[in-house]
């Protein structure tokens, strides 16, 4: 990890500093992505294959259809299923190698900030706390991606990207909806806080008559804490079983560090939640951290972009780094 001290409020706290794309590159990584050209070369051609014969397929089954049928509708349904099972046929040909690209760029990326990657990921009891404080929606079926371990800032820190669905409708109109997807992140403390702070984008609990004065989660109170600086109530809403240490959590800089986040990672409805000595911070995006890809000339720009991602995240790490109250 590239670390360097900057004293902030008197204690020594490391920086990090970003990794260098050309750097990486020059370590071997672009020798082994050249290495990768006739896989990713081939990938393309396969999928672009698997495309043109499941559109001619589609054509040809829906005339067919429409001929000797003489059904619209059911040539219009059977024509989509065909072309939507061939993309699917096509995109299986091109996710193992981005796959495999993905991961040798972002665990190089990792092991220069000083963590660890995987494609995979299990979630912790960072999950049923999320979900126990309303963070994170009930849900019926869960997949979990991406996961990035290790300390930012000497704090432990984990984060991976999940997706949530849960049943909607019924009898033929039963279907699977998703209820969250982004990612769920994690950053330990050195100090257990005395009370729980929940942060939340403005209005999420908003009634016809404004907002509440009190939300109860887990069977706890917490009471609507006015934000000191008024350009921030717009923003966001914080509740807390501790007015005094919410006051403290959630100063300027660390408000100013969430919406940074947001936008780093092109995400919506941000919150977070200060339980025991955790803070577990929950962000509504698209796909993330997608490094990998078949064109070769969009290396340096997806790595600039996982990168600028974690960036973002070590500065709130670092801006909330402190020492421990007795």
């Amino acid at each position: 990890m590239l670390l360097r001290l900057s004293e902030v409020g008197g204690v020594a706290r490391p920086m990090i500093e970003a990794p260098n794309v050309n750097s990486l590159m020059d370590s071997g990584l672009s020798a082994w992505l050249a290495q990768q050209q006739a896989v990713r070369d081939q990938a393309k051609a396969t999928s672009r294959s698997r495309t043109i014969s499941s559109v001619i397929a589609a054509v040809v089954l829906a005339f067919l259809v429409l001929v000797f049928v003489q059904n619209g509708t059911w040539a219009f349904i059977i024509g989509a299923g065909v072309a939507g099972a061939g993309q699917a046929w096509a995109y299986a040909a091109r996710k193992p190698v981005i796959d495999a690209i993905k991961h040798e760029m972002n665990t190089r990326i990792a092991a220069t900030l000083g963590l660890t990657f995987s494609n995979t990921a299990i979630p912790g009891p960072e999950l049923d706390l999320a979900l126990s404080h309303d963070v994170l929606p009930r849900h019926d079926t869960k997949d979990f991606e991406d996961s990035w371990t290790g300390a930012i800032a000497d704090m432990p820190f984990s984060l991976y990207e999940s997706h949530l669905q849960a049943w909607r409708g019924t009898g033929k109109n039963r279907h699977l909806e998703t209820v969250f997807r982004g990612v769920v992140m994690t950053v330990g403390f050195a100090r257990q806080f005395h009370g729980v702070t929940l942060v939340e984008r403005a209005g999420q609990h908003s009634t016809f008559f404004g907002m509440r004065d009190t939300i109860t989660v887990n069977g706890l109170k917490l009471d609507r804490i006015s934000m000191v600086h008024p350009r921030f109530a717009d923003a966001f809403t914080v509740w807390s079983s501790d007015n005094v240490e919410a006051r403290y959590l959630v100063h300027p800089a660390y408000v100013e560090r969430l919406i940074e986040l947001e936008q780093g990672f092109h995400g919506k409805k941000l919150r977070t939640l200060f339980h025991g000595g955790k803070l577990i911070i929950v962000v509504e995006s698209d796909n993330l951290f997608e490094s990998g890809s078949l064109d070769a000339d969009q290396d340096h720009v997806r790595m600039e972009e996982t990168i600028g991602q974690f960036m973002t995240l070590a500065k709130l790490a670092r801006e909330l780094n402190e020492r421990p109250r007795g």
